[in-house]
């Protein structure tokens, strides 16, 4: 996975796995997928422009006091299965949304490259959070993206 950090505020995520764009599509927008990686929050996406996004806490993390709605937004831009922009707003943090870009991108013998646009202007707290810099609040964006990648091509979550 390559990281590049661009005038401090906007992270570049990128990852390429042997995936269809579709699988990864699926993997970012349906809850019986997202439940399976990364933080496993449960994704409710309403997939048009204005359309609610919610991230649902799974029972696990509500009990150990996660909200119930740990991360929401505002779809802005959908065109599946190549491109998906949203704000971004973890519910804990007194911090603006941000601007979350999803591109996806077959490359050629059964790999896609998933990119991840992460703009964070203003949320610093948000920034520490998903760059996997806060004690005891996982790896952020790189661990997310790493975990995805293992659940499509092996079948397995990282931590399965």
């Amino acid at each position: 996975m390559t990281t590049t950090t661009t005038a401090g505020t906007t992270k570049v995520y990128r990852v390429y796995i042997k995936a269809t764009p579709q699988a990864i599509w699926d993997a970012i927008t349906k809850p019986e997928w997202t439940r399976k990686y990364g933080y496993q929050g449960i994704a409710d996406f309403d997939l048009r422009p204005g359309g609610r996004y919610r991230a649902l806490a799974i029972p696990e993390h509500r009990e150990a006091g996660m909200p119930e709605v740990p991360v929401e937004g505002e779809v802005i831009e959908v065109d599946p299965p190549v491109r998906l922009v949203q704000t971004w707003r973890p519910t804990w943090l007194d911090e603006p949304a941000t601007r979350l870009t999803y591109e996806i991108a077959e490359r050629g013998n059964g790999v896609t490259s998933l990119t991840v646009t992460h703009e964070l202007a203003g949320a610093p707290q948000t920034l520490a959070q998903v760059n996997g810099e806060v004690e005891n609040a996982g790896g952020g964006w790189p661990e997310v993206l790493s975990d995805l990648k293992s659940l499509l091509e092996t079948g397995s979550s990282l931590y399965a």
